[in-house]
């Protein structure tokens, strides 16, 4: 029997035709107004780690003085990994570091969908609700799968596809949904890529072989003038 993750993953694979005159918001499963729940409020303490600090202070000082500000991305998903997800009390503590208004990090975390701001399973299924591609969320009761609806994942020309955490797998069936699902659950690390496998595509290159620059480079001086 095919668990929800699959069925749901599977039907986005499925699904080639997407209704453009639903309005973004319908299109969301995520509220961009906080909460306060037993486990996301602002009482609950968070800080990095000793080597995400270091990590983090690495990150700041890359930006010129004044301009720390623009840190707030990297620093906010450094916040993300260490914790599993990004809850306000990491917020408040990434808009203390770089001395900013706390509104200035609601308003980076809330537009983004690579940020979580509320618990998500230990595997992250997204599906992109653009063309070909979309899906709906939650999260499995034994909180290993959490599927999401993301705007677009860049990868249209693989698709159909979906990304679990930071893996991109393309190509899909729903035979290979069923399959990465399962190895997923099993505790294995399924291949990320294309799983086509067709004239060794590895990337985005077309399903039947290149066809450009599929000739050796020229080599320097190629249509120079001899005298040059």
């Amino acid at each position: 029997m095919l668990s929800s993750v699959a069925k749901a993953a599977m039907s986005s694979v499925r699904t080639q035709v997407r209704n453009v005159c639903r309005s973004s918001t319908v299109l969301s499963d995520k509220i961009f107004v906080h909460r306060d729940t037993p486990e996301n409020n602002p009482a609950i303490p968070f800080e990095f780690s000793a080597e995400n600090l270091k990590r983090a202070k690495a990150i700041v000082g890359n930006y010129p003085e004044g301009h720390q500000a623009a840190a707030v991305l990297p620093l906010l998903d450094l916040a993300q990994r260490q914790h599993g997800w990004l809850p306000i009390a990491a917020m408040h503590y990434v808009a203390d570091m770089l001395k900013m208004p706390k509104m200035r990090v609601y308003e980076v975390a809330t537009f983004y969908t690579m940020f979580n701001r509320e618990p998500v399973g230990k595997y992250h299924v997204q599906v992109c609700t653009t063309t070909p591609c979309i899906g709906v969320g939650q999260t499995t009761p034994d909180k290993m799968f959490t599927l999401s609806e993301v705007e677009c994942l860049g990868a249209c020309v693989n698709a159909p596809m979906v990304q679990i955490n930071d893996d991109y797998y393309e190509d899909l069936t729903e035979k290979d949904i069923v399959e990465i699902i399962n190895d997923l659950k099993a505790g294995k690390k399924p291949k990320a890529g294309p799983r086509s496998g067709q004239n060794g595509r590895f990337a985005s290159e077309p399903k039947g072989g290149l066809t450009s620059l599929k000739e050796p480079p020229y080599g320097p001086g190629f249509k120079v003038r001899a005298d040059l």
